[in-house]
């Protein structure tokens, strides 16, 4: 089987030596993914902050040949789980026709102080 890797340009992929996500045989990974964009910055909110994220792996996704309605898997980590329920109209919007298996988890801190989400997804080509 082939592996596909995806990049999505971010600040730490090359840096670290990892992909956006990764696509073998029917299914995609996605790295976790933080609302930082290509340039480094971070926005304010933890709202706009994971609809960045999201805009990210829908991205990586569609490069993948994977959309957002075949996602089966998602994880999300969050450093002030009080802030989650501001994130739902975002994350409902993404994944409210797929309705994947999902987690959330608060965290002490993500790898960079000004972001409060990351995100990742697991897909299965075909299974929308």
């Amino acid at each position: 089987m082939t592996r596909q890797r995806i990049s999505s340009g971010g600040p730490w992929e090359e840096r670290i030596g990892y992909s956006r996500a990764v696509r073998v045989g029917d299914r995609v990974s996605v790295s976790g993914t933080t609302g930082t964009r290509n340039d480094g910055s971070v926005p304010e909110t933890p709202v706009a902050q994971a609809r960045l994220a999201l805009e990210t792996i829908a991205a990586a996704l569609e490069e993948a040949g994977a959309s957002l309605d075949e996602v089966v898997r998602a994880r999300f980590f969050v450093t002030d789980v009080a802030e989650w329920d501001a994130m739902v109209p975002a994350v409902r919007e993404c994944f409210g026709h797929a309705r994947p298996a999902m987690t959330m988890v608060q965290v002490s801190a993500l790898i960079d102080p000004r972001q409060r989400v990351e995100i990742e997804v697991e897909a299965v080509i075909g299974s929308a």
